[in-house]
C-alpha cells in the first residue's frame, strides 16, 4: 500500500510539474491538453470538489478508495463529450456549487454510504463538471488532448485529496479530514452567494 501511495504522488507531482515542460515553442499540440489540464486547476469550485472527492473516499476506505474517484473521472469524460456534442445539461453551474457543498458536507460528517450510492454521487455531481469543461472548450482546441487533460488534472487533484486523508488517518487525526470538509463546504455556500 506505501508503494502505491508514493507511486500516486509521484504521479500527481509529474501532472502538476508537466506544464513546466510543455510551455516551450513548438508544442502546438500540447497546448490542447494544457487548457484541457488547467481548467480543474483554475476554477476553485471545480479544485475544492475534485478535492474533496479524493478526501471522502479517503474517509470511506476499501472499494471506495478507487471506485469514487474513477466513477468520477469516467461520468466528467461523459459530461464534456456531452457538451462537445451540442447537447445541455441544465443548471451546470448550480450542480458544480452544490457539489462543492455537498462534498464538504460529506466529508464534514463522514457519512459513510455503500460504496455504489457514493459512485452513483459522485458521477452525478461529475456529470456538471464535465459539461462545463466540454462548454469552455476553446475552439482551437484538440478534444480528445484537451479531455486527457482536464481528466488527469482531475485525477491529480483526487489523488492530493486521498493522500491527505490518509495522512491524516494513519497519523490519528481524522479530525484534520473533518475540518476540510467543513472549510470546503462552507467555501461551497460563500462561491454560491457571491
Amino acid at each position: 500500500m506505501k508503494a502505491l501511495k508514493t507511486k500516486g504522488l509521484l504521479v500527481a507531482a509529474l501532472l502538476l510539474a508537466s506544464g513546466a515542460v510543455l510551455a516551450h515553442p513548438g508544442h502546438e499540440q500540447a497546448s490542447s491538453f494544457m487548457t484541457g489540464f488547467a481548467h480543474p486547476m483554475g476554477g476553485l469550485d471545480h479544485l475544492l470538489a475534485m478535492v474533496a472527492i479524493g478526501l471522502w473516499a479517503a474517509s470511506i476506505g476499501g472499494r471506495a478508495l478507487w471506485a469514487i474517484p474513477a466513477a468520477f473521472v469516467m461520468t466528467m469524460l461523459l459530461g464534456g463529450g456531452l457538451a462537445v456534442a451540442g447537447l445541455t445539461v441544465p443548471f451546470v453551474e448550480q450542480g458544480i456549487l452544490l457539489s462543492v457543498i455537498v462534498l464538504g458536507a460529506l466529508v464534514l460528517f463522514a457519512k459513510r454510504l455503500p460504496t455504489t450510492v457514493c459512485v452513483a454521487i459522485a458521477g452525478g455531481f461529475a456529470l456538471f463538471h464535465g459539461a462545463a469543461h466540454g462548454m469552455e472548450m476553446p475552439l482551437n482546441a484538440n478534444g480528445l488532448q484537451y479531455a486527457l487533460g482536464f481528466a488527469l488534472a482531475t485525477a491529480g487533484l483526487h489523488v492530493v485529496g486521498l493522500g491527505f486523508g490518509q495522512l491524516m488517518a494513519k497519523i490519528g487525526t481524522p479530525l484534520a479530514t473533518r475540518i476540510s470538509g467543513s472549510v470546503i463546504a462552507v467555501a461551497g455556500l460563500v462561491l454560491a452567494l457571491v
